[in-house]
């Protein structure tokens, strides 16, 4: 029988390691949907994740992420990219926000803007994204359907810091995720999501340990 069961790709993390880190504040960026975002408020109310989040920045107007936000009653601001004519000035604008709110870490969870020097400059080796492959395989958009295409019968999803570069920085968790016969890009993306909300927080205290 074929083995269906994702499997997860981590440096071990020592028992009592939440006890180990403060309480990292972060502040997330999404686009979308904001399913990751939320998988992270719900490990922290879980206290899987010893962390909180003091603001959402989510960049396009009606994004769903902005009411699972208000649900958890978390502060979600709008920073529309579009209103600003380049990369850096919205980097820049992000920077100042997140830094008004104390924050520590960032975490991109489902953040479809390439970030610059300015951001990365801000918070060196203190960004995490999540994206939906086993890294260094199928870089950039589209994952999902690139793995589809390529005929690879095993796929996945990363956790791993952010550099200018995208999806190149070093990687702190995956999970692997089979790929079956009939799967279209709707019912692989949705098991992979699965298991994107089990790394991801684990990835980010990952990160956390690593910078002690």
């Amino acid at each position: 029988m074929e083995q269906t069961t994702p499997s997860i790709i981590s440096p071990d993390i020592p028992a009592d390691a939440q006890k180990q880190v403060s309480t990292l504040k972060l502040g997330v960026l999404a686009s979308g949907s904001g399913t990751n975002f939320e998988a992270l408020v719900q490990a922290i109310a879980d206290g899987k994740l010893r962390a909180e989040i003091p603001i959402l920045i989510y960049n396009k107007p009606g994004a769903a992420v902005a009411a699972r936000a208000q649900r958890w009653g978390i502060p979600a601001m709008l920073i529309d990219h579009r209103k600003y004519q380049s990369r850096e000035a919205f980097d820049f604008d992000i920077a100042q926000t997140l830094s008004q709110y104390g924050v520590e870490w960032v975490v991109m969870a489902g953040w479809m803007r390439r970030i610059t020097e300015v951001l990365l400059d801000r918070y060196p080796d203190r960004i995490i994204n999540i994206h939906p492959s086993l890294l260094p395989s199928f870089p950039g958009l589209h994952a999902v359907e690139q793995a589809l295409k390529s005929g690879v019968k095993i796929t996945g999803c990363t956790v791993h810091i952010a550099r200018l570069t995208v999806d190149s920085g070093p990687i702190l968790i995956q999970a692997a995720v089979p790929i079956l016969p009939n799967d279209t890009p709707e019912t692989l993306h949705a098991r992979i999501q699965v298991q994107e909300h089990e790394i991801f927080p684990r990835g980010i205290q990952i990160a956390a340990m690593q910078a002690r």
